[in-house]
């Protein structure tokens, strides 16, 4: 049986964050809160239980689905990885300068980009709906959604939803 979790996948990603920003395993271990022992060996190739598993992947910033299934996944990485990246490849540039800037990018990036607007529903329930209800329905949906929309336009929140 397959492991769930890509463990070379999560050991490089922690071993390599680790590294970047000139940390000890002991100075890793207090900043992340997962105990010196976890930490060693989850760079050695070994899974850590749920709690430091979920400590590891905040601390380094990483989305648990990125090392979680089994089948071959093609990488989908933000466009701030990808920045990060190429800065990291740039040989003008240290680490710390490469993770600073890219740092700075990540900022931005979550402060400027654009959420989806759009929701999309499917209504199985056939025999349930008949087309005059289901028309209804996505007429209200529509008009939750444009005052979402107005909402967060206006910077207002009626606790309709959880701000960013």
């Amino acid at each position: 049986m397959e492991e769930p979790v890509d463990v070379e996948e999560l050991r490089r990603r922690v071993g390599d964050y680790r590294r970047e920003r000139g940390l000890s395993l002991r100075a890793a271990a207090d900043e992340s809160g997962v105990p010196l022992n976890t930490l060693s060996r989850v760079e050695k190739g070994q899974l850590p239980d749920l709690a430091n598993f979920s400590r590891l992947v905040a601390w380094i910033g990483l989305d648990p689905a990125t090392v979680f299934g089994t089948a071959p996944r093609q990488r989908a990485d933000s466009t701030p990885e990808v920045v990060l990246s190429s800065l990291r490849s740039d040989p003008r540039l240290t680490e710390r300068a490469a993770r600073q800037i890219a740092d700075m990018v990540d900022n931005m990036y979550a402060n400027l980009a654009a959420a989806p607007t759009e929701s999309q529903v499917s209504l199985r329930a056939s025999k349930t709906f008949t087309p005059p209800a289901a028309r209804q329905v996505g007429d209200l949906l529509e008009n939750i959604q444009a005052a979402l929309v107005a909402d967060d336009a206006l910077g207002t929140n009626y606790g309709w939803h959880e701000e960013e």
